[in-house]
């Protein structure tokens, strides 16, 4: 599939921020339309091949765009810090780990089913590498695990606060939250199904699957109408993940670069990093990127190679839109 020339014109001679203002907007218009159970499986794959033109471009020409995604697409972390100043007199913020634009329709239609109102639908970046940890830590928090039973502590961003984290049924977690004016509730899911996901198959297929069940199912929405009821709601994720599956393989001398460099994953901690750690290889299959995390090598675009135990179907941590881009769903009823 094509780009439109329209889109191609505002990639190619805009500005960058104009730039990761059509792609953004173009991923989240492609992601969001309508899904039903019956064909979701299906749908969500030809939109992730749709959403792939956009990677195309990102990887094969317009590479020099991700040296520009940190400072020019808003974090995820910092909207949610900036939102949180704003003069509700209550307010809850839902993570769900590794959410991405794919379960977007999920939320939008159970949203409207359900008789709450939309204030915002949109897309933020992840932290850069796209990594749990990094996100929490960006929020002032030292790991996600630290939110269990109301551990957030007096140093994070979202002041004041209850805080939980945990990995258990809707209708289990309904039951933690208690009057507490603001909350901010981080859940396992759908992260701990990437993973558990991504060592066979084509993951995809499975976890899209279980995303109609678990975010068209009665129990979620009663969890989000209690966390919801008196407060304003954003539901959000600290990053996405890529559909590796479906990716092409690299071969020769790139795939070798490529699995000596990610082994398994797709990032690299470094520090001292020079251009030559990237790879000879134009376009570049990996990019160095300086983040408040530290310097990274992150592997561009969709590929995937072949690695000891087999590459995961599912994945995250590089720079592809659906792995990098976090939906920002924010409601009320």
């Amino acid at each position: 599939m094509a780009l439109d020339v329209g889109v191609l014109n505002s990639l190619t001679k805009g500005s960058a921020e104009d730039a990761w203002r059509v792609i953004i907007n173009n991923a989240v218009e492609i992601a969001s339309k309508p899904l039903a159970p019956g064909n979701a499986a299906s749908e969500v794959i030809k939109r992730d091949r749709e959403i792939g033109t956009l990677d195309h471009f990102l990887s094969s020409t317009g590479w020099d765009l991700w040296q520009a995604f940190g400072n020019t697409v808003e974090r995820t972390s910092d909207r949610l810090a900036r939102w949180w100043t704003e003069p509700y007199s209550a307010k809850a913020v839902l993570v769900l780990d590794g959410l991405s634009l794919r379960e977007l329709p999920w939320l939008l239609q159970g949203a409207k089913e359900r008789g709450f109102t939309l204030h915002e639908v949109s897309a933020n970046a992840s932290e850069l590498p796209g990594e749990t940890n990094q996100f929490a830590q960006a929020l002032g928090f030292g790991s996600r695990s630290q939110l269990q039973n109301n551990g957030g502590g007096l140093a994070h961003k979202l002041q004041p606060t209850h805080t939980e984290c945990v990995d258990m049924p809707w209708k289990d977690c309904e039951s933690l939250i208690n009057g507490s004016p603001n909350w901010v509730f981080w859940h396992h899911w759908p992260d701990s199904k990437v993973h558990d996901g991504s060592g066979a198959g084509q993951g995809l297929d499975t976890l899209t699957r279980d995303a109609a069940d678990q975010l068209s199912g009665d129990e979620f929405w009663s969890f989000v109408e209690r966390l919801a009821t008196g407060r304003r709601l954003v539901i959000t994720s600290d990053h996405g993940y890529a559909a590796t599956g479906y990716f092409p393989d690299a071969d020769g001398e790139v795939g070798q670069f490529l699995k000596k460099t990610f082994a398994s994953g797709r990032s690299a901690k470094g520090t001292g990093l020079t251009q030559k750690d990237c790879g000879p290889f134009v376009p570049p299959v990996a990019l160095q990127i300086n983040s408040p995390h530290g310097a990274h090598l992150l592997a561009v675009g969709r590929w995937k190679w072949k690695s000891q135990g087999g590459y995961p179907t599912l994945t995250h941590g590089g720079l592809s839109l659906l792995e990098v881009l976090s939906p920002f769903v924010e409601l009320t009823k």
